[in-house]
């Protein structure tokens, strides 16, 4: 991939330089409760900026069905982009039309503009090439260089991150330089011992990964709700749980394949739960308990991983020289049933290894429960771009951007 650098020595001054970021960041009402993915992108557009380009950013924001919805308008992080940049961003109201062809036709050298949601055309997202062709035609009609930095959007096949890109001259910005440096790190010639941490609630979403890495880890530890899938797998009882049933046959092969091959699989010993799932807008919870694993009550849902596990998990990580992490431990979002997740990011923190924290939630909790983003070896703006790295696909997005 031509780095942004060889890009700017080849002359980007007065030019319109397409931006590819993922600035897919949560909202609450118009606030931005999580800005990690927008100050993520900020150095390539201070990078194209300082070189006289007329930069053009473009994102997607949530789900929106391929027509404009004014609860996913990228407005509010215009502003934010703004007060970080310290500079005005003008602010499109379409993608391709024509106030997106008036605001970025009114820039000025070293000026930035961001588009409206990119998936409110639907063309960005269409499974029809020609469709999803036409849409890059019409932004590729906006600009005369693209950079591509939105990482956490590169293992989707969409029109501004696979297509645009062959429309015109292309580079990779300085987010996806780095995340691609920092995943090679756990591909190739990898520091040992490896420890890979997987949480969140579907093992599901995670098998892919789970199956990669039983060639590759040395440690995989398993919390969040897949964990249970797993102690049911081993024949445990999980109460009102959160389990995938199709998947426990699954489970179980991949257990002793990782028995075979000499991969200590990690799983909880005792747990935190309650009745029911929480009201996460109430701090206080419904007597929360802890229990072992192989004493589970049949009234008892999972919400988090024990003391015990958490001393157990802190300890298989701290002779580590590598660690990724994907997935929180538990229910983060209500204090009762975040310290699983607080306790594996302190673990990781008091490691020596090079820790990776997978995007995602796993991101998010870092920055809710207050931990120093800069005390980690790296943390990644794209939960599912990095997963399907790790699991060996080829990711659309950066497949765009080799020459």
């Amino acid at each position: 991939m031509k780095t942004i650098d060889e890009l700017i020595d080849e002359g980007v001054g007065g030019r319109r330089v397409f931006v590819r970021a993922d600035l897919n960041v949560p909202l609450f009402g118009d606030t931005i409760t999580d800005d990690g993915r927008i100050r993520a992108v900020v150095p390539t557009i201070t990078k194209l900026v300082a070189a006289g380009a007329k930069v053009i950013v473009a994102s997607h924001l949530g789900r929106p069905k391929g027509a404009p919805d004014p609860q996913f308008s990228l407005a509010p992080v215009a502003r934010r982009l703004g007060e970080l940049l310290g500079t005005p961003v003008a602010f499109a109201t379409d993608t391709v039309g024509e106030d997106a062809r008036a605001v970025v036709g009114a820039l000025a050298d070293g000026g930035v503009a961001l588009l409206e949601n990119l998936r409110f055309n639907p063309g960005e997202t269409s499974k029809d090439d020609a469709e999803r062709g036409a849409f890059a035609d019409r932004l590729a009609e906006l600009a005369e260089l693209y950079v591509g930095d939105g990482f956490g959007a590169v293992h989707r096949k969409h029109a501004s991150v696979y297509d645009l890109p062959a429309r015109l001259p292309h580079a990779a910005g300085l987010l996806i330089a780095t995340e691609v440096g920092v995943l090679k790190k756990l591909t190739e010639d990898v520091a040992r011992p490896y420890a890979v941490v997987l949480g969140g609630a579907k093992v599901s979403d995670k098998l892919g990964v789970i199956d990669h890495l039983l060639d590759r880890a040395d440690r995989i530890l398993i919390g969040g709700g897949m964990l249970f899938t797993f102690l049911k797998a081993q024949g445990h009882e999980v109460g009102k749980s959160l389990v995938q049933d199709d998947q426990l046959g699954v489970v179980a092969e991949y257990l002793e394949r990782a028995k075979a091959k000499g991969v200590e699989f990690v799983l909880p010993v005792d747990v935190v739960g309650a009745p029911s799932f929480p009201d996460l807008k109430n701090p206080v919870a419904g007597n929360p308990v802890t229990v072992a694993v192989d004493a589970f009550p049949g009234d008892l849902m999972g919400l988090d991983i024990g003391p015990e596990t958490r001393k157990l998990f802190a300890s298989k990580l701290a002779d580590t020289a590598t660690v990724f992490w994907n997935g929180p431990m538990g229910v983060f979002e209500h204090p009762d049933y975040a310290e699983g997740t607080r306790a594996v990011a302190q673990a990781l923190l008091d490691s020596p290894a090079f820790t990776v924290v997978g995007g995602g939630d796993s991101a998010a909790a870092v920055r809710i429960l207050g931990f120093d983003e800069n005390a980690f070896g790296h943390i990644s703006t794209g939960g599912g771009a990095s997963l399907e790295y790790l699991e060996g696909k080829t990711l659309p997005g950066l497949a765009a951007l080799e020459d």
